[in-house]
């Protein structure tokens, strides 16, 4: 596809340029000063222990239970390592992933937008603030797999389009890569690779889609290399954690998966960001095919339609679901957006406006994110558990028992006892045999453990559970650290007396 040149030595090529720059290194800053201060996720505490226990030697599913495909894990486990162990490390090479995947797409639409250099110019600007001041994105980019995911589909997405006029057989391996590494460290990726290997071979023009296609599916397979050799070890194990689990326990306890499911989807309606978003993508697709932009540009946006709908109608299939997942939408729905916003600008206006338009729709962006963030400023945050560590530590002997959270049990660096990595499992009801096998420890058998005195230290968050179990009365000392409670110096039970 030829895109329209910029000329970089003349002064409108290079002001536009040093724009695009600067609009990106402003959403980069704000993403790495959010992932830093506010960023917090209650599920990243079992992906933090499991990166911080494969970084001490331990295996995810042969040596505690991992509910997940384990590329990420591997990958924080390795950052760890080698820059220390805090949550910072983590959140920070997450927010710079994210922050790629931005600039990525901004620099994509600037080089590839059927527009005047000043639509090309204020479409990337807007581009880059509508993906990285999306809500979900600045939010959740930084935690998890999430940002690890969004840069390899973006660099999958880039790699694909740029295979289809070349015969060459590494960018297709480079796509298969990267859409391979998404779905290693997130199944809810896993229809981003299909889907561009279905459309590569389709549009192909240059070289042979034989050899593109292995070459393709190779980069998947050296991607899911480290599944596969825990798969060689230990399948059962294995195949329950990352496959097993998703598919047939997540609801477990949760008989209203499908209504909430239903709820997450129509809850996009309430964002005005997301309403924004959704109809400039789809006005930029419609309007594309009615105009005269070159086969090769329309099929490039209709590919980011399919990947967005695709995806967003998988995603349904999680039991539950959540709003935070479709973040994996936003890239392809910001490439057809800001087509969108050019064709809708255009046709409104008498006079090309580029820069106000931009201009209108980062700001009703960035007011959509500045609500949400500030509605959400009391919620619990990293500094919060921190206060509940130190406590901990202040009343708790190094190698004394402690029932914890995940993410205080990463932030003391102790390694959780057997079946306490992950608090979401104890709600499955195995025999015996089955849960010993898979590091699994359920609620009626942590009841009997709790009640029996085996931890010196526990610490919770949730009221409701403190209050079923009575810990005020099995433990003498008691203190609120943080957001959480945190239990001490055992009350001695008076042994019963003897059967007369």
């Amino acid at each position: 596809m030829s895109a329209p040149a910029v000329n970089a030595e003349g002064p409108a090529g290079k002001n536009a340029i040093l724009a695009v720059f600067a609009g990106v290194a402003l959403v980069v800053a704000a993403l790495i000063w959010y992932a830093n201060t506010a960023a917090f996720a209650w599920d990243e505490g079992y992906h933090l222990i499991a990166a911080w226990l494969i970084a001490h030697g331990k295996q995810p599913y042969i040596d505690f239970v991992f509910p997940q495909t384990p590329f990420n894990a591997y990958w924080n486990a390795l950052l760890l390592r080698l820059f220390g162990e805090t949550w910072h490390v983590p959140h920070t090479a997450a927010s710079l992933l994210t922050s790629a995947a931005v600039a990525m797409t901004a620099s994509y639409v600037f080089r590839r937008m059927q527009a005047p250099l000043p639509w090309r110019a204020a479409a990337a600007i807007a581009t880059a603030v509508v993906m990285g001041f999306n809500t979900v994105v600045m939010e959740f980019g930084s935690l998890q797999a999430y940002g690890l995911c969004l840069c390899m589909i973006v660099a999958a997405y880039l790699a694909t389009v740029s295979s289809v006029e070349r015969p060459g057989i590494l960018r297709p391996a480079l796509a298969g890569l990267c859409s391979g590494i998404a779905a290693a460290s997130s199944l809810l990726s896993a229809p981003i690779a299909p889907i561009l290997l279905i459309w590569m071979l389709a549009r192909n023009r240059a070289g042979s889609r034989v050899a593109k296609f292995l070459a393709f599916c190779t980069g998947i397979i050296v991607a899911f290399i480290p599944l596969l050799r825990l798969l060689s070890k230990a399948p059962n194990p294995v195949i329950f954690g990352f496959l097993q689990y998703q598919l047939l326990y997540r609801k477990v306890e949760w008989e209203q998966a499908g209504s909430h499911n239903l709820g997450e989807v129509l809850s996009w309606a309430d964002s005005s960001q997301a309403v924004i978003l959704v109809l400039l993508a789809i006005a930029g697709i419609l309007f594309t095919r009615r105009s005269t932009a070159p086969a090769a540009a329309k099929s490039e946006l209709y590919l980011c339609g399919w990947l967005a709908l695709v995806e967003g109608v998988y995603l349904l299939t999680a039991r539950p679901t959540f709003t935070r997942y479709y973040l994996l939408t936003v890239p392809f729905l910001a490439i057809a957006a800001a087509t969108g916003l050019f064709e809708v600008a255009e046709r409104l206006v008498p006079r090309s406006r580029p820069w106000l338009a931009a201009t209108l729709l980062c700001a009703l962006t960035a007011y959509g994110l500045g609500a949400s963030l500030f509605e959400q400023r009391d919620d619990l945050m990293w500094p919060d558990l921190e206060q509940t560590a130190a406590k901990i530590r202040e009343v708790t002997p190094p190698a004394a028992p402690l029932l914890a959270d995940e993410a205080v049990y990463f932030l003391l660096r102790r390694t959780p006892p057997t079946g306490m990595e992950l608090e979401d499992a104890h709600k499955l009801n195995f025999p015996d045999a089955r849960s010993m096998a898979l590091h699994l420890v359920p609620r009626r058998k942590l009841d009997i453990m709790i009640k029996a005195g085996r931890f010196d230290t526990v610490e919770m968050c949730d009221d409701d559970e403190i209050a079923r179990l009575d810990l005020s009365s099995l433990y003498s000392d008691t203190a609120t650290a943080g957001t959480c409670n945190v239990f001490w110096n055992r009350v001695r039970q008076p042994p019963a007396a003897a059967p007369q």
